[in-house]
């Protein structure tokens, strides 16, 4: 008796989301199911907490299936969820008033203001005194201490890997303000794991 391989249909977002829209609920279910870990993984970069970012993952996935009719297509379905998901992680800082920071949606100064930072290196690669393990922790608690507007930025561009375009389309700002951001917090990240490290030689901080 012979048997066969069940091969999955590749993935295809338009398609899923205009089942959707139409009122297909397995579609609508396959696309979260396919977003599902990036969105939580956003969420608890943010929110700094895995209760608070499992929220924000309900929340998100309700609020675009009650609001799918307003998705009209002019950007990828991924985009407008990550829209959703970091109005939602945003909303969570706010409620704890743990962080007195400056909201997201702040005007912020994108001109001509970066200050240039002399940056300590070292004598030797971090990766040769902690292991991968260590260094993502010693990161992630790096990226957990900037400041929410940079720190957003900074995941949705670095981290989910969003172009700069769509990373601005997502927050509703502009690509300068973007780039702006991004740059400042790529600089305090650098300037946190230099102080972290204390020691100089030659720069392992390149892929920043």
């Amino acid at each position: 008796m012979s048997s066969s391989i069940t091969i999955a249909p590749p993935f295809d977002e338009a398609e899923l989301v205009a089942k959707a829209k139409a009122g297909d609920h397995v579609a609508f279910s396959e696309l979260v199911e396919h977003y599902e870990r990036r969105v939580f993984r956003m969420a608890k970069q943010i929110t700094q907490n895995e209760e608070d970012a499992e929220d924000v993952l309900q929340e998100t996935f309700l609020k675009a299936y009650s609001h799918l009719e307003d998705f009209q297509g002019n950007s990828k379905f991924y985009t407008w969820l990550v829209r959703i998901a970091v109005n939602e992680a945003l909303m969570k800082l706010r409620k704890r008033r743990s962080d007195k920071t400056v909201p997201l949606d702040d005007p912020i100064d994108t001109g001509e203001d970066v200050v240039v930072r002399e940056i300590a290196v070292w004598e030797d690669d971090p990766e040769q005194r902690y292991s991968r393990e260590e260094l993502g922790g010693i990161l992630d608690d790096a990226i957990q201490g900037l400041k929410p507007a940079y720190r957003t930025v900074f995941v949705l561009r670095d981290i989910e890997e969003l172009s700069i375009e769509e990373t601005a389309e997502a927050l509703g700002l502009s690509i300068s303000a973007v780039k702006s951001r991004l740059l400042r917090a790529r600089l305090q990240l650098r300037e946190k794991l230099t102080r972290l490290f204390k020691r100089k030689g030659n720069d392992a901080l390149a892929y920043l």
